[in-house]
């Protein structure tokens, strides 16, 4: 197939590239700059330079594509609402007909990342038929994954995948604990025995693919290893890897939130989730905790630093 993908270079997206490819798809990703468009073609997909504030940019390359994948998300303090252009954008073209060069001619496919901090706290597991809580932080990925699959019709299926907290490389909540705990000081928002869900980068990627490929696979699917481990058990697993053992501080939530807003309680969040729907596809992620795969972890992060 023909995939449009947004987010082609950065942690989730990068990863979910590297996947298509290696399951054979032809992808074009949307890149902001020459320097990001030649890490995408060495790679081996069809980069686009381009902007998700301006839908005209890639408006044409997105009309002959057989699906899409939203992963992209801008941080400059605008990540919002250009979130909902570009789904606007992606499922205007996904209903409009294909132009020349798309492979199939069956229903196209959408895919938004959403993620677990929607449903909120669940000391009990959670799979994707929760009813929603989300932390300030997520409250408005709620509309835009209602917006999503609001859009599922017979000739455009959309599915949401939420993933949990990444890991694998040097990026995300995990890699700055090993960074922190490499540097000998960890500091941890509430007392630590709050549950990370979580997943290992590539069996996140794994299930993008096969979301992509499934005719059958719309609506919400959960990405977790189901380790339902907390802070305290990653901090502990990986210490013994480390030249000595860090420090560990524990920082009172209201002291994280007048120093980090409202990522505090998404640091804090407690949560066992369930990746039902994601299961029942066919996904079973290679790696199922943090804890027991600490030296592999370690040295990946070490390398991907290098």
């Amino acid at each position: 197939m023909r995939i449009f993908l947004t987010g082609a270079t950065g942690y989730i997206g990068s990863a979910v590239l590297d996947a298509l490819l290696k399951a054979g798809h032809q992808v074009t990703a949307l890149v902001r700059d020459n320097e990001k468009a030649a890490r995408v073609l060495a790679k081996g997909a069809y980069p686009v330079v381009g902007s998700l504030a301006d839908p005209e940019s890639y408006r044409p390359t997105a009309d002959a594509q057989d699906g899409y994948i939203h992963t992209a998300f801008d941080d400059s303090g605008a990540g919002v609402p250009l979130d909902r252009t570009t789904i606007d954008a992606l499922l205007a073209a996904a209903r409009r007909p294909r132009t020349s060069g798309a492979l199939t001619a069956g229903p196209r496919f959408f895919i938004y990342t959403s993620g677990t901090w929607v449903v909120g706290r669940s000391s009990e597991p959670a799979d994707e038929s929760a009813v929603l809580n989300p932390i300030a932080l997520a409250e408005w990925r709620v509309e835009h994954e209602a917006m999503v699959l609001a859009a599922n019709a017979p000739q455009l299926r959309t599915a949401v995948i939420r993933p949990s907290v990444v890991y694998g490389g040097d990026k995300g909540l995990i890699g700055d604990l090993f960074k922190m705990a490499t540097n000998g000081l960890v500091r941890v928002v509430g007392d630590g025995n709050n549950h990370w869900p979580a997943v290992y980068d590539r069996d996140l990627a794994d299930l993008y693919v096969r979301i992509a490929g499934n005719d059958d696979a719309s609506g919400v699917f959960h990405a977790n290893d189901e380790g339902d481990e907390s802070v305290n058990d990653i901090i502990a697993a990986i210490s013994p890897y480390l030249p000595h053992k860090p420090d560990v501080r524990y920082v009172p939530i209201e002291e994280a939130r007048s120093k980090m807003g409202p990522l505090a309680d998404a640091m804090a969040l407690d949560q066992i989730v369930r990746s039902t729907r994601s299961r029942a596809i066919g996904w079973n992620p290679s790696l199922h905790s943090v804890a027991g795969n600490a030296a592999r972890l370690l040295e990946e992060w070490r390398a991907a630093r290098a």
